[in-house]
């Protein structure tokens, strides 16, 4: 690949778009550009405009564009990376009909129940997707519409993941890829197909769908005259399928060149994720069984409260969010918006063990450690789908690589540190979802592999920080609480009056 040459990196994430420059050949970011976008919503309720992304990706491109100074006519390949889930319907000229409802919309629990039901429960789901329904999967939001809004879905001509949306107006081809494609709960990863089926069982048309492309750097188009223009680019350039954020940011890592149980990683976001490539397929409830973006699969556990819950109680006690100690006997379950992982849609937050001595910062860190546990357990769960001991030392001496907005901050490393026990590493490059999809823009460009790409670029290397002993009093307070929350049985031998 010529030495000048650039590619841009995409990341469409829930509130804001952030586009990347990145020199082609070494991987460098030249610059970031970032414009917001806007949620709309409560109780439940989470929707945005899908043509926000789009201004949002012109503004977050242009800014790009200025601050580096790369020529536009050097910028040879685009992909994009979305937040995924989100369900945007178009009318025939490809405009949305209504607000995307987005991943963290939780009214379509009560059809994630149904559906689920209706097929003959989780094991027949896990069978024909890797996943079953939540209130967070494609399918259940557009039952919702179907039983709710049922004028929309009639006039409904096309039905669009977020980076599928962004990606057909780049390019002019409806295309999606098989990772992003994998978190709808209509598409098979074991057949690697849209499964008919369940297309039946929730009444959408193929024929609204995107075409699913072989992975997220197949090239589906070039840019059309008319993007280009709204971009300030060379139209004719790579248009990469692209993929979900978390497909993106495993790509980006490099994930999927090593083995079983591939660099197992944890993102704190806005919502925190746990995910590691995997050789073979996954099936099994409490995790959503992706496929990577490539030839991997992607097993992957999510949280709907991590960074914006922790925040959120920060704010109500006017603390800046460093701001904080061990919650010690103060146990929070964060779960202001509902979660996902445990599976409690209609969940709130609880606070106990307050003393007349407990502090702000104590009860900020009991939010820290109740948002790290909901990430770590989920992390067990997907050692054990690996056929690994998660108590066992080839688990706990492994590092886990910490990614996200939440790294950035002392006492989310620190809590993740002291919960699990186990070494970190702290990945040095930034914008692991746009550079991930600028390696799939690489790819899509010259023929290659996004992996390999994002390996050559030095993906996935970083600080490494020592393991600590694990905090096992902090851990099996809030498994009580949750046990009792949820009425969850308890570990055995785990005391009602843990001290």
């Amino acid at each position: 690949m010529p030495t000048s040459a650039a590619v841009l990196g995409v990341d469409s994430s829930t509130q804001s778009t952030k586009t990347a420059i990145v020199e082609a050949h070494s991987g460098r970011i030249l610059a970031v550009g970032r414009a917001p976008h806007a949620v709309h919503g409560e109780a439940g309720i989470r929707e945005s405009d899908p043509e926000s992304w789009w201004e949002a990706l012109r503004a977050s491109a242009g800014a790009a564009l200025a601050e580096s100074g790369v020529a536009p006519s050097t910028v040879v390949g685009i992909a994009v990376a979305g937040q995924q889930h989100g369900l945007v319907v178009l009318d025939a000229a490809g405009r949305p009909l209504r607000p995307a409802m987005l991943w963290n919309d939780t009214r379509s629990a009560p059809q994630a129940i149904a559906l689920t039901e209706a097929l003959g429960g989780p094991a027949a789901w896990l069978e024909r997707t890797g996943s079953v329904p939540v209130a967070s999967m494609t399918a259940t939001k557009w039952q919702w519409l179907r039983e709710h809004e049922p004028e929309t879905a009639g006039r409904t001509a096309a039905v669009r993941l977020p980076h599928d949306f962004l990606t057909e107006r780049l390019s002019g081809t409806a295309a999606t890829d098989p990772g992003d494609a994998s978190g709808t709960c209509w598409y098979s990863t074991r057949t690697r197909a849209y499964d008919p089926d369940l297309l039946e069982l929730i009444g959408l048309d193929a024929a609204l769908l995107p075409v699913v492309a072989a992975g997220g750097a197949t090239r589906v188009g070039s840019l059309t005259v008319r993007a280009a223009e709204f971009l300030g680019l060379r139209p004719g350039i790579a248009v990469a399928a692209g993929t979900g954020d978390n497909m993106a940011a495993a790509v980006g890592l490099g994930l999927g060149a090593e083995g079983l149980l591939d660099h197992p990683v944890i993102s704190l976001g806005t919502s925190g994720t746990v995910f590691a490539a995997t050789r073979t397929r996954p099936a099994t409830a409490g995790l959503a069984g992706f496929a990577g973006a490539d030839s991997t699969y992607l097993p992957l556990g999510c949280t709907l409260n991590c960074t914006l819950a922790v925040d959120k109680v920060a704010g109500l006690f006017g603390l800046d969010r460093e701001d904080t100690e061990p919650g010690g006997q103060t146990v929070m379950l964060p779960y202001l918006d509902g979660e996902r992982s445990p599976d409690l849609p209609h969940a709130s937050g609880v606070l106990t063990g307050l003393r007349h001595h407990t502090t702000p910062q104590q009860i900020l860190g009991a939010a820290y450690e109740g948002a790290a546990f909901s990430l770590l357990r989920a992390l067990d769960d997907l050692h054990a789908v690996a056929g690994l001991d998660p108590a066992g030392p080839a688990v706990r001496e492994r590092p886990l690589r910490l990614i996200g907005g939440g790294t950035k901050g002392r006492a989310w490393v620190g809590t993740i540190r002291r919960l699990s026990g186990r070494p970190l590493v702290l990945p040095a490059a930034g914008e692991l979802v746009a550079s991930g999809a600028a390696a799939l823009a690489a790819g899509a460009a010259w023929g290659d592999d996004p992996v390999r790409v994002a390996t050559a670029w030095g993906a996935g290397r970083g600080e490494e920080l020592p393991a600590t002993e694990r905090d096992e009093a902090a851990w099996h307070r809030i498994e009580g609480v949750l046990a009792d929350a949820s009425g969850t049985p308890r570990a055995p031998g785990l005391l009602r009056d843990a001290r």
